[in-house]
Parts: C-alpha cells; structure tokens; sequence
C-alpha cells in the first residue's frame, strides 16, 4: 500500500476548507434569515496574533534593527467543515 505524503494531505484539506467557505458563502445567499442562516454563517476565527495576546492578529518580534511581522487568520464555519470531511474522504477512500 502506498502512503501519501503530509504535504499532499494538508494541500487537499485546505483547499476542502476554502471550497466549503465559498459554498456556505454562496449558499447563505439564498437562505432566507432566520436559525438556519445564523447556523451557515457563524465562523470561528483563530489569528496567530490572538495566541500572544495581540488584538491586531499580528505577532510583532522585535529585534531592535528589523521588526518581523507575521498575520495568519483563519476561519472556519459548518461548511468549511463539512468541505474538510469530503476532502478527507476522498483522500481516504479514492486512491
């Protein structure tokens, strides 16, 4: 049995993510408000600012004669989830 290689699995179920951001976007288009809207679009954001207590969502390193900046944002809804399981699935099950 061939096994895939770890660069190959985080491509794929980021790009399920982002396919399934784009879907609950589209999607919540055509629901009308209400519960089932609020289900699609409520999201959960991680910024790598927030871990170290920054609110700008950016990690500031100074080192006195060059500041490094780094931002990484991510966000993740019902449907980002669910494009995250079908990217799995067909990794797991389509070889």
């Amino acid at each position: 049995m061939q096994k895939r290689k770890i660069h190959i699995i985080i491509i794929s179920l980021f790009v399920g993510a982002i396919f399934g951001g784009v879907f609950g976007n589209v999607f919540s288009l055509v629901l009308p408000e209400g519960v089932v809207k609020d289900f699609f679009l409520t999201s959960i954001n991680f910024d790598l600012g927030g871990l170290v207590g920054n609110e700008s969502g950016i990690l500031i390193i100074n080192l006195k004669v060059i500041i490094l900046k780094f931002g990484l944002s991510m966000s993740f809804n019902f449907t980002s989830v669910i494009g995250i399981a079908i990217a799995y699935y067909i990794l797991r099950y389509l070889r």
